[in-house]
């Protein structure tokens, strides 16, 4: 067997400590969603698109329903969403969201992350001038519209950019952060089938590195999105 093995098996783990990941962070946003509304997608448009993305996803449903339950026990925790900032190796602006618990134990954490790898944690708002928020809709491709035709549907209730993604064949809607209720609802009352729905941080200045210079960012990355309470990273490298 020997070292295609172990490569094969190192792939192996990094993609289900992926996964993993992935399911802790859509388990928090169902925690938060039936916190501040129900714990029935019927009567709650945020839970409703969040099962989605754990379908799509493959969370099993066992740990979705799990999630649902911790969130109406009256032992959980409050999770606050708290969002840090700051500058990594060779200026690289990185933004980090998190939900946690203990907002004390994670800045400590995040900040020792930067300090420890060649960065700085900032404050709050800092990076507001480099980064753009956002909302995502990936939905099914009905394949009998005209995107420039829904482009112009869609502006109305807060979309901003539609394309198909040809390797998904998903169309992908960006709009405004606070247009996210709007267009979840325009797309659920006129049938289209929602896959996936997020928020993004889009960089509006990107920084050009060497490959060893990626390579230092990188490694402070992964660092921090290998803390529990990190939700996602965002950084502004070209």
């Amino acid at each position: 067997m020997g070292r295609a093995y172990e490569y094969r098996k190192a792939r192996m783990f990094k993609r289900w400590d992926k996964m993993a990941k992935t399911f802790t962070r859509i388990g928090k946003d169902i925690v938060l969603a039936v916190k501040s509304g129900t714990a029935d997608p019927n009567t709650n448009a945020r839970l409703r698109v969040l099962l989605q993305n754990a379908r799509a996803a493959n969370m099993p449903k066992d740990t979705i329903e799990r999630a649902i339950k911790r969130a109406t026990s009256k032992d959980q925790e409050d999770y606050k969403e708290m969002v840090y900032e700051g500058y990594g190796p060779h200026g690289v602006a990185i933004l980090v969201e998190s939900t946690t618990d203990n907002p004390t134990r994670t800045v400590a954490n995040v900040r020792s992350y930067f300090n420890k790898l060649g960065g700085s944690l900032g404050t709050m708002g800092m990076l507001d001038f480099i980064f753009d928020r956002k909302c995502i809709f990936k939905i099914k491709n009905p394949g009998n519209k005209d995107l420039e035709e829904f482009e112009f549907e869609l502006i109305d209730v807060g979309g901003e950019e539609i394309f198909l993604d040809e390797e998904t064949n998903l169309i992908n809607i960006y709009g405004e952060f606070t247009a996210f209720g709007a267009l979840q609802h325009y797309l659920e009352e006129n049938g289209y089938e929602i896959v996936e729905a997020d928020f993004e941080r889009i960089p509006n200045d990107t920084k050009t590195l060497s490959d060893e210079e990626v390579a230092e960012v990188e490694k402070l990355i992964e660092k921090i999105e290998d803390d529990d309470d990190v939700q996602r990273v965002y950084h502004n490298m070209g």
